[in-house]
Formats: C-alpha cells, structure tokens, sequence
C-alpha cells in the first residue's frame, strides 16, 4: 500500500448524515453498509472530489462529472446543500481556487454568495488552526496555495471573507490615499500574500502579510499635506497602523486556534513590518540582529520585499534590490556577535570580578553587547571585564 500511496489511505465506512441544524456538528450520522458507492459519493463537497475507482477492474466511477470538470478546471458543488451542510466547504472550495487553480462556476459562486454569513458557525480549528493530519486548516492551505490572491478577491466579492476574518471589514475598497500605494488596502494585502507565495515563504510571513495593513483604516488621520497617514502622533491617533494591526492579527488568530508559538511570530513580524535596512551596512545588519534574532529578522527581510512587490505595477525595484543586498549583509553579519551568548564573558565572570545578582549584572551585560555590536573586536575576555568595572 505504501508502495503505491506514499501517504497511507484512509478508510471510511459508508454513512448516511442527517442535518439537524445549521452547524458542521448538528448532524446524525448513520454508518450503512448497505449504501451504494454512488449514494456514499453524493455526500461529497465537490464533483472533483466525488469521484471512485473500483478496486476489482479498475473502472472509475464518476456519477457527478468530476472527471470533466477537473479536466476544465471547473469549481462545482455535488448538490445545491453542500454549503449549508457544512460551511467548512465554502472554504475549501476557495483552498482549491488557490491550490488548483479551480473557476467556480456560476450557480457554486451563487451558493458561495448565498451561505456565506454560515462561515462563522464553522469552529476555528477547522478554518485556522486545523484538525487534520498534517496540522493545518482550510485558511492555512489555502494562503499555502499558489494563487491565494485570486482565491481571496473571490472570498471578498462573495462576502466570505468578512465572515471569516472580520478583521477586515474596513479595508475592503479603503483608498490610501497615499504617494507610495496606488492600491486599496484589500488590494495591496491580496498582492502582498500573493508576492509570499511567488517567493516561496513560509506559512508564518504568508499569515502576516494578510493582516500587516489591516489597521491603517483604523489610525488614518490627514495631514497638512492632505494625504492621510497611518503612524501614531500625539491628537491624530494613540498607536501606529502597524500595533494596531498586530492586535487585530493576534485577535483574529486565536480565535482561529492557531499554535501560540506560531501565532506569537506573526503578530511580531506584523509590529515590526515596517522595519527600515536604513543604509544597509554591517552595523545596521547587526543592531537589527541584536533586537530581533535572526530567524525573526530574515522573516522581516522576506515580508519587506513581499510588501514592496505589493505596491502595485511596476513595484519599485530599487527598493527591492536594497532589501535583497541588506539581506546579504545580514547573512554575512551572523559571524559577528550579536547576542549575549556570543559575549566573550557571562554573568558567572561578572560575578566572580564583584558583581552581585541581579537586574544591575543583567543591564551590565546588555550594555556589554551593545558596544560589541558596535565594534565587533571589542569581543574580548579581558576588555569586557574592565569595562564591566567602568559599568559599576
């Protein structure tokens, strides 16, 4: 079996499911034996996946079409109550526009149009977090997709997505108004995850690109210059678009059940977006090192140019070339000491030179590394205890 289904096969008796309210749990569900494969595939979500190969003569068995349409790459439900059976399909639907490249076709966006308010009975392991095998849920597969943006402009215009991720409720059509976005918020962000994917990166800066803009329409205030701006400044807005937006993520992503750890790691990669290579030298590399670790950095790295490909048509490629060089930088830069493990001296030799336990060692030690990353051959056992004594 493995041999021909590297990933095992699952086994499922034959059942019959009798709604008995709105939600995916409010069914009852009968096993029948006595079911034909062709009343056991009319249960199925999509004609693309309502489709059977007997074992005994190989012949497939295809009651609904699904052959035809996958070969066309058409999107279509088995029955006009597949959504309101389980609303979880809408959004798995969308996991196939992006992952296959699927069209639904029109009565399907019909339905998609009709059922979307039932997305929010769906429970957040099953959108966000995922009960399945591999550990992701319907959203997380479909950002991993390789046309997430398409998928997502298909979310919006049928009123899912608002349904799915509230969150986003004010930036559909939200203009910028800005010199350096000639994009809609919802725009810029579907053009930004779509960059992720084209980039290839993980599910991690795919996630924060989707909610790193979401607070701008939150903060906006207009200027004297009359454009409107997203950064906090005292009587205009109390915090930046970039918290804001973290907080909405971080929101949104708990109630979705996302793991704490990944969950933690795209809210910072949200706050700390609009993270600037300045001149893009060595100390900058290790200063932005120093405050973030490199695994955080490189993440931050990866959204900038995703974000700077999602500015719009052409995306400013000179922009993006002083990322991909600072990234060099950086890459070299982790030679260099940056965090307190890397210091030539640790808390036990400031302990046995006179200092004492405490919070007083621990600012000695952070101010230790500050000027060792400044100046790298500073790095050094006998220069780092005379200067610790300077400290004191």
């Amino acid at each position: 079996v493995r041999a021909h289904a590297p990933a095992g096969i699952e086994l499922a008796p034959p059942r019959r499911e009798v709604s008995t309210g709105p939600g995916r749990h409010d069914f009852e569900i009968v096993v029948d034996p006595t079911a034909t494969v062709e009343e056991d595939l009319a249960r199925r979500d999509f004609t693309v996946n309502a489709m059977a190969r007997r074992l005994a003569d190989g012949m497939l068995v295809d009651p609904f079409g699904g052959r035809d349409d996958l070969a066309h790459s058409v999107l279509r439900t088995v029955t006009p109550q597949g959504f309101a059976e389980d609303p979880l399909r809408i959004v798995r639907g969308l996991r196939f526009v992006s992952q296959l490249g699927l069209e639904p076709e029109e009565e399907t966006l019909r339905q998609m149009r009709e059922e979307a308010a039932s997305v929010a009975l769906v429970s957040g392991e099953r959108i966000g977090g995922g009960l399945a095998a591999d550990g992701l849920g319907e959203l997380s597969k479909l950002l991993l997709g390789t046309q997430p943006a398409k998928a997502l402009r298909l979310a919006r215009d049928t009123g899912v997505l608002v349904e799915l991720l509230p969150e986003f409720a004010r930036s559909i059509g939200f203009d910028q108004e800005s010199r350096y976005h000639s994009l809609t918020v919802d725009e810029h962000t579907f053009a930004v995850v779509q960059a992720a994917a084209d980039l290839g990166l993980p599910l991690r800066v795919r996630l924060a690109a989707l909610f790193h803009d979401l607070g701008k329409p939150h903060v906006a205030w207009r200027g004297d210059d009359e454009r409107l701006h997203y950064y906090a400044r005292p009587g205009y807005a109390d915090k930046s678009h970039e918290q804001v937006s973290g907080e909405l993520a971080a929101a949104a992503l708990s109630r979705l059940r996302y793991p704490t750890e990944l969950r933690n790691r795209v809210v910072r990669i949200v706050r700390s977006h609009m993270i600037d290579p300045g001149r893009g030298d060595g100390l900058r590399a290790r200063k932005l090192l120093s405050r973030y670790g490199s695994g955080v950095l490189f993440d931050l790295l990866d959204h900038k140019e995703a974000d700077l490909r999602g500015k719009g048509d052409p995306p400013p490629l000179e922009d993006i070339e002083k990322v991909q060089r600072f990234r060099e930088v950086v890459e070299r830069e982790q030679q260099n000491p940056y965090r307190l493990s890397d210091l030539a001296v640790d808390g036990d030799d400031l302990i046995a030179a006179g200092f004492k336990p405490g919070p007083a060692l621990g600012q000695t030690l952070r101010d230790l590394l500050a000027d060792v990353v400044s100046h790298p051959d500073h790095n050094t056992r006998d220069y780092l205890l005379r200067k610790a004594g300077e400290l004191r």
